[in-house]
């Protein structure tokens, strides 16, 4: 009896080994308290969570795309520079941002947005859309030699690619400069639009001249698959200085291409924020979504800590952006945040395998 009893024991053991479990511990904002604008989030095949940001450093070093990793989105380390050598095409700029990694066939693709330097200036007076590769998710990535796409401004920012599952389509998202949403194919190889394909707008903006108005400019696309919907994720209006008002919002359609309708078009509410500002929290949005062990859905974006504004103290107010995390609950079909801004205090933590 004691030898089936010992055996029993070592069963229910062993596969509490290798299962997904809850963890008991708690976190508390933000989960990485340094310069971390606009973060990407990728689960590579290592196990670890890759999250990527806008170009930063610390004193005396810049990083071009920012990278680090976790094994439980809580505690971060930071790699340094994902993209250490500069494109030909922008060799002499310090405007790397909003960062993408996609992962397909052992090679990882890094969408981005740069300044050109003058020889391209000729042609455009704005950022380029662009993409690098490695083999590994921390890199080091080298760019593919031109741009995707060039423009006014900076309406090509704000890269998210993704597969649609429906279709077979690879599907780049993007845009900003006061302009809609947009999507378009990519070709085969990814590193190129494809063949015959052109931009088609999603989200639209929101001239209206109401205070609260979260739409007047739109950015950061992100896009989830659940239950047959897809959930477009963007953010708006003034991401961090005096003025900063920020918030993140959600449309939904049946298709990855739309149409889109937005929260607030398809319930009535009075807008289709999901997260604003709230507390010490100023500025929050640009969100990933990413998936714990047990399929629960997170947001990771950035906000300002308004106990401490600035980087520096000559820094304008409100542009050390950092990065903060939180659960998605879903209620009638559509992602919410509790309290509809960032939590403060110890909250339970993602569920992680041991």
């Amino acid at each position: 009896m004691r030898t089936r009893s010992l055996l029993a024991a070592l069963l229910v053991l062993s596969g509490c080994a290798t299962a997904p479990r809850e963890t008991a511990a708690t976190y508390a904002n933000p989960v990485f308290d340094r310069e971390f604008a606009d973060p990407a989030a990728l689960l590579a095949p290592d196990g670890y969570y890759y999250v990527y940001a806008t170009q930063g450093g610390e004193p005396g070093r810049m990083h071009n795309i920012q990278v680090a990793r976790s094994r439980d989105l809580v505690r971060w380390e930071h790699f340094g520079d994902a993209l250490p050598q500069k494109p030909g095409w922008a060799s002499a700029t310090q405007d790397f941002w909003a960062p993408h990694v996609a992962q397909h066939d052992g090679r990882y693709y890094l969408y981005y947005s740069a300044k050109p330097d003058a020889a391209l200036k000729d042609t455009t007076r704005g950022l380029c859309l662009a993409v690098a590769v490695a083999d590994r998710p921390e890199g080091p990535f080298s760019d593919s030699g031109r741009p995707l796409e060039c423009g006014e401004g900076f309406v090509n920012i704000d890269p998210m690619a993704f597969d649609d599952p429906a279709t077979g389509k690879k599907l780049l998202y993007w845009g900003s400069g006061f302009g809609p949403i947009k999507v378009r194919e990519l070709a085969a190889d990814r590193i190129s639009f494809a063949p015959g394909s052109a931009a088609m707008p999603l989200v639209e903006v929101d001239k209206t001249d109401d205070p609260g108005n979260y739409q007047r400019l739109i950015e950061g696309a992100w896009v989830l698959r659940r239950e047959g919907w897809y959930y477009l994720f963007y953010s708006g209006d003034n991401c961090c200085g005096p003025n900063a008002h920020y918030a993140v919002m959600v449309a939904r359609s049946r298709s990855a291409t739309g149409p889109f309708e937005t929260l607030r078009d398809a319930t009535g509410a009075p807008a289709s924020v999901i997260l604003a500002q709230r507390d010490q929290w100023v500025a929050p949005g640009h969100n990933a979504v990413i998936a714990d062990a047990h399929g629960n859905h997170w947001m990771l974006y950035h906000a300002v800590d308004a106990k401490r504004p600035r980087a520096k103290p000559g820094d304008d107010i409100n542009t050390r952006r950092i990065m903060l995390l939180d659960r998605i609950e879903w209620q009638d079909g559509w992602p919410r945040i509790a309290g509809d801004g960032p939590s403060t205090g110890a909250q339970p933590a993602p569920s992680v395998r041991p």
